[in-house]
């Protein structure tokens, strides 16, 4: 007879949860929005404050002597670099009679190859009269410059040539003479002789010819390249209109700071983890969420919503005082104010039935501070708590945000209902409140959750919670015998059957 445990895997928890990042990163909508607008100011207060110089631009047309149809851009980045040169830019400062050192004056220009052989040449100046002379003077040093290049490739080639030629030349003298010099008789061997060297003249001759014409033609193609590099467009000032600056510098503004608070926003939400799904919060906690309300009441439309949420609250939680003979206290995180709301309103609610004394626990004790209204429940301290008489209703108010005093907060009530704003508490923090209480033996029966998420539609139900919940005492609790399970299924509850072990070994 053996016996066999069957055991559900446990999913594994993703290490990033999307979810509620997208969730937390559109919480902080203020934040990214903030550096957005900031991001839009300030380009269009570069525009405005830091206006473009004037400017002006010219394009000259390179003919190169390796041109190629298929030609990926090398030669004309070549000419762009060749620009770039102290030797180009000294050229220029002559011919404009400017003491200004070549290597300044390389910052205030730049060069772009628009196609394999059309350059573009931008200079700043102080006017657009300065910027239009230097951009002349720069496109005609580099004109004179390639050109200057490419007589002195074409000189050199045809040197070259020129030589070879001149030596072929005297070779050939060299064997006419020795015709020459031969006698006109002689053996089979004279004959062959003869033979040999009259067939190295005419070998000497053609290539003679040959390097006559490529000397020739070396020369004859430097005149084209010569003409073909020429200045297409007249330099001109370029136009800057400061509307037209100023809403592109915002524009790109605008979407790098939208794009950095994006960033900022969602590193800081996976460092800080912070839950802000109520799922997540009532797994931290060990509660399940029993009602939500906004932080604010919002436009006007929204108040009776809001009205009627906090309602239902109070009706709620004032269910749950009269089914008990335990105190009740409200301890809250991160939302002392809308907690101390809430008290006022369940006191308000419980008055006609029984005396209700509010016991502010709050850091600075906010509620005992207050003005009183006519009807509102009294409010005390913790001391002037344990000296009233014993038989009115205590609803307490504490604080379980860090520095709380936790020993004093099983005197505020034995049943607690945490009041928490979304995204205050860290997930470890969230761990520490719900060890703390229950180390101090104070029973958890629910969460308010404060500024919750519009669109957060994940479950903040516990349903293997404990028994105290306020969900356990509206209706007859479900039954377990040790091997059902409750699962929670799109938004249906339905029993899972384990089979026991004794049924199994049968």
């Amino acid at each position: 007879m053996t016996t066999s445990t069957t055991l559900e895997p446990s999913a594994a928890a993703p290490l990033l949860d999307l979810q509620a990042l997208v969730v937390a990163v559109r919480r902080r909508r203020r934040l990214w929005w903030s550096l957005a607008l900031l991001g839009m100011l300030a380009g269009a207060a570069v525009a405005v404050l830091m206006p473009a110089p004037p400017t002006a631009v010219t394009k000259v047309l390179v003919a190169h002597q390796a041109d190629q149809p298929n030609d990926p851009g090398t030669l004309i980045r070549t000419d762009v670099a060749l620009l770039h040169t102290t030797r180009i830019a000294g050229q220029a400062l002559q011919s404009l009679k400017s003491s200004e050192k070549p290597e300044d004056f390389m910052e205030d220009y730049t060069g772009t190859g628009l196609t394999n052989n059309l350059l573009q040449i931008s200079v700043t100046g102080e006017s657009e009269t300065e910027a239009v002379a230097r951009a002349k003077a720069l496109a005609d040093a580099f004109v004179a410059d390639h050109v200057k290049r490419i007589q002195e490739a074409a000189d050199a080639e045809a040197k070259t040539l020129l030589d070879q030629r001149d030596r072929m030349r005297d070779e050939l003298a060299q064997v006419d003479k020795a015709i020459g010099s031969a006698s006109p008789g002689g053996g089979p061997k004279a004959s062959a002789n003869m033979e040999s060297l009259f067939a190295r003249r005419a070998e000497l001759t053609s290539r003679i010819s040959d390097f006559g014409r490529r000397a020739a033609e070396a020369r004859i193609g430097t005149p084209q390249l010569v003409a073909g590099t020429q200045i297409v467009d007249a330099p001109r000032a370029v136009r800057h209109s400061l509307p037209g600056t100023a809403a592109t510098n915002a524009a790109i503004g605008l979407v790098l700071g939208l794009v950095l608070g994006l960033a900022v926003a969602a590193v800081g939400t996976v460092v800080a983890d912070r839950p802000v799904l109520r799922r997540d919060i009532a797994a931290n906690l060990g509660a399940s969420v029993i009602a939500e309300l906004p932080l604010r009441s919002g436009r006007p439309w929204r108040r009776r919503r809001t009205g009627a949420a906090r309602t239902g609250l109070t009706t709620t939680l004032a269910r749950a005082v009269r089914g008990s003979t335990e105190p009740l206290a409200l301890l809250e995180l991160g939302c002392a104010r809308c907690t101390g709301a809430i008290a006022l309103d369940l006191a308000r609610e419980l008055a006609p039935e029984d005396p209700v004394v509010v016991v502010d626990g709050l850091p600075g004790r906010p509620l005992a501070g207050r003005r009183a209204k006519p009807g509102d429940p009294a409010v005390v301290g913790g001391e002037q708590a344990a000296a009233g008489p014993q038989q009115e209703r205590r609803l307490g108010v504490g604080s379980v945000a860090p520095g709380a005093a936790w020993t004093d907060l099983p005197y505020l009530g034995t049943q607690t209902v945490l009041v928490v704003r979304a995204g205050r508490g860290s997930t470890a923090w969230l761990h520490t409140v719900a060890r703390q209480l229950a180390d101090l033996g104070l029973a958890v029966i629910g969460v308010v959750l404060i500024d919750p998420d519009p669109r957060d539609r994940t479950d903040g139900t516990l349903w293997d919670g404990p028994h105290t919940a306020l969900r356990g005492r509206n209706g007859r609790p479900a039954r377990h015998n040790g091997a059902g399970r409750l699962h929670r299924e799109r938004g249906t509850v339905r029993a899972a059957r384990v089979p026991d072990n004794d049924q199994e070994a049968r």
